[in-house]
């Protein structure tokens, strides 16, 4: 994620700014320029300051505050790139849920902005019947007995329950599980791994390269999920597996591996894009000393990323214990999850 400005006052700009906060100008997203644009109504369209070539019109679910994002006035397009892959969305009458609903637009254009800096392929359901994405935001049943929203991926369909927009139920499943991290970008994140899986991985001449460094994902996925729940993790896990769940089957390994590499260059690109330097005033803090100024996204290499990024997060953990919070990014990077990072940026490269 990078900073902005406002094309008519020089204001700094947010990626969820609607509005310049100096100068009143409505705001836009150009997700094909990845420019959020100061905008001048022209005859029931917008000129977009930043990109004045072509007039604008809001995405259809600006209506309800859910997006500020452009489509051009004649591509006969009402969506935009990151909404028209909506399936279902919930009962926007009930104003709890268009609450909740507005929070997972925001992560899921979040990811959006990254998945189209990586250019990846973004299919439609429309255009790819079998393997398109699309995502459904559920509510759980009003009847307390009937089986709750599961979210989660299934050849292109990603589930997002939308009670995950809840903070104080989405932490109290996160205690429950014993999760160190746990917020509805990571979902999204973690759920379309799944789906660049089928795509890069097993669609995309991979297999054996992947098996040789994640397992077999033969093995059934049923029968390692109870065993990760009745057996626990296996001893010294941190020397291989990004997280815990990254242990039950080498899909889970993967999606969290992709879901953390997509943490890292989007966190790196916003810490350049503040110009953040961490240079300790210790005698032995040399090893940790790092000017970010790289260009995550064009990076041929993942381990000028993690030089990046170690220094940066001891940092940013040690300021957030220090206004008595928990670590921001609270994992620890083993040399052959760095390997696994490789892998996924790899993969990633190859498509830009």
């Amino acid at each position: 994620m990078k900073l902005y400005e406002c094309q008519h006052c020089g204001q700094v700009l947010y990626f969820e700014n609607r509005k310049c906060e100096r100068c009143g100008y409505r705001l836009g997203y150009l997700p094909e320029k990845g420019l959020l644009s100061a905008l001048e109504e022209r005859g029931g369209a917008w000129l977009a300051l930043g990109a004045p070539e072509q007039h604008h019109i809001f995405c259809a679910n600006a209506e309800h505050d859910a997006c500020n994002w452009l489509v051009g006035d004649n591509a006969g397009q009402s969506y935009c790139v990151a909404c028209r892959h909506n399936g279902t969305i919930p009962d926007l009458t009930l104003p709890q849920n268009l609450l909740a609903w507005r929070k997972i637009e925001a992560a899921k254009h979040r990811l959006f902005y990254t998945l189209l800096k990586l250019k990846l392929p973004l299919a439609t359901r429309s255009e790819d019947p079998e393997h398109g994405l699309v995502f459904n935001f559920l509510a759980d049943p009003p009847d307390q007995n009937a089986p709750k929203v599961m979210t989660g991926h299934d050849n292109g369909v990603i589930t997002i329950a939308l009670v995950e927009a809840d903070d104080a139920e989405r932490e109290k499943r996160r205690s429950t599980m014993g999760e160190p991290y746990r917020t509805l970008l990571g979902h999204f994140r973690h759920e379309v791994g799944h789906h660049y899986w089928d795509l890069l991985v097993r669609d995309g001449g991979h297999l054996k390269a992947y098996r040789a460094l994640f397992g077999d994902e033969r093995e059934d996925y049923g029968d390692a999920l109870k065993r990760h729940y009745n057996e626990g993790v296996p001893e010294n896990w941190q020397n291989s597996f990004v997280s815990t769940y990254a242990t039950t089957h080498p899909w889970e390994d993967f999606a969290e591996t992709w879901a953390h590499y997509l943490h890292i260059v989007d966190t790196l690109e916003m810490a350049a894009a503040f110009g953040l330097q961490v240079r300790p005033q210790i005698p032995g803090g040399k090893d940790l000393s790092v000017v970010i100024d790289i260009d995550p996204y064009r990076s041929g290499d993942v381990q000028k990323l993690v030089e990046a990024w170690l220094p940066l997060t001891f940092a940013l953990n040690s300021l957030n214990q220090a206004m008595g919070q928990s670590d921001l990014y609270p994992f620890i990077l083993s040399p052959k999850v760095i390997e696994k990072l490789g892998f996924v940026h790899d993969l990633v490269r190859a498509r830009s």
